[in-house]
């Protein structure tokens, strides 16, 4: 049961750390986005890249890659901008893996749970024969209630993570939304 336990806390601190920096972001990208594509348009690139340098956003480095690459042709400035929007999406992914790997391990724990309170139970046969129902019972309880607690980790991990990878590919369409309309402004 400690594991299972250690592992809904650590799923929770995972989605809950995820959804923050999610929602930082996604802020983030359309506040740069605001500051930025005005000055593109009026041509004040080296007020855009200013306004870049001050930014933490992985937008931020992805706009500064386009900036840098102005003058040269729109395929250009493009694939430029897409190898550097496919590192910066790269941190954006971060703990979402062992997220999984805690939905995967959490029904197995149980599993083991049940494994072990049934080896327990057939112990008690081996030992009194057939015994009591009272006798058998504390493995068999063990036994259903690791293999409840491991789903009962397993299902909302299960949906948290599909949820937080949903946002993610939000977030990076998004990214590629913001930087192609940077393309075209610095393509013409």
């Amino acid at each position: 049961m400690y594991p299972i336990a250690l592992c809904s806390v650590f799923a929770l601190g995972i989605f809950l750390e995820r959804l923050w920096t999610y929602i930082k972001v996604r802020r983030e990208f359309r506040e740069l986005a605001h500051q930025v594509e005005p000055l593109v348009t009026k041509d004040h690139r080296e007020d855009a890249i200013t306004v870049c340098h001050k930014s933490n956003s992985p937008l931020a480095q992805v706009f500064l890659a386009a900036l840098r690459a102005a003058g040269r042709s729109r395929e250009q400035i493009k694939a430029v901008v897409e190898e550097t929007g496919r590192r910066e999406a790269a941190p954006l992914q971060r703990f979402l893996g062992l997220l999984g790997t805690i939905a995967t391990i959490s029904p197995l724990l149980g599993l083991l749970g049940t494994v072990l309170g049934m080896i327990r139970a057939f112990n008690v046969i081996a030992s009194q024969g057939m015994g009591t129902p009272a006798t058998l019972g504390g493995g068999i309880s063990e036994a259903l209630i690791t293999t409840a607690a491991g789903m009962t980790v397993a299902i909302p991990v299960i949906l948290a993570h599909r949820y937080l990878s949903s946002k993610l590919d939000q977030l990076i369409i998004e990214m590629e939304e913001y930087s192609l309309r940077l393309v075209d402004l610095l393509g013409k």
